[in-house]
């Protein structure tokens, strides 16, 4: 198996944390230069990552790619609570990745615009929520989805994209986990 992805991105480091006690080629793209974009283009018409490549079978998205991981790794599914915790955590990973994507075309994403102000609005309510749910435990077992709630957290302070001090509970969480397989290997961090 090849992923295909970066790494700082969420998305892509869930997919690694998954995988961490498992053989597979990781596959680093950096989709803003020439070449490796070529890449994402012929194997992804999405362009986005990640992207499981297994044999002839080709995986896009991370959610995807869980699901496919789950059935040839025999890996628990995930439960309808847990469902509905990824699709919070990925609301808030999408609007936080459309206003970076904003802010770096030269957008000043504080303007008070409809788009800017629906991420925001999003972002703040999701993390609440999020807050809420790990103090009432909702996370305490290392599944798939405090994987990514990991990813989104520990991301969103790698950027230092939301200013995080009304979310103690949050910010623990991230300190707790600290030392959950594959956590240090995937670090955005290390992408220089």
């Amino acid at each position: 198996m090849k992923l295909f992805g970066s790494i700082p991105s969420p998305y892509v480091r869930r997919i690694r944390m998954l995988l961490a006690d498992t053989s597979y080629e990781f596959v680093n793209l950096n989709i803003f230069s020439e070449q490796d974009r070529a890449t994402l283009i012929r194997l992804n018409p999405t362009r986005k990552i990640p992207m499981l490549v297994d044999q002839e079978q080709v995986i896009f998205d991370s959610n995807l790619i869980y699901r496919y991981l789950c059935q040839k790794l025999q890996l628990p599914a995930l439960s309808w609570p847990q469902e509905n915790q990824i699709i919070l955590i990925n609301a808030a990973n999408d609007s936080l990745v459309e206003l970076l994507i904003c802010q770096r075309s030269g957008f000043d994403t504080n303007d008070d615009k409809l788009f800017f102000n629906l991420q925001r609005e999003r972002v703040g309510e999701v993390l609440a929520v999020l807050e809420e749910q790990v103090q009432e435990q909702a996370f305490s077992d290392w599944s798939y989805a405090a994987i990514c709630l990991y990813c989104l957290l520990d991301w969103i302070l790698f950027r230092n994209l939301w200013p995080m001090d009304a979310f103690p509970a949050l910010t623990q969480f991230v300190s707790a986990n600290q030392h959950q397989p594959g956590v240090a290997n995937s670090d955005p961090r290390l992408a220089g």
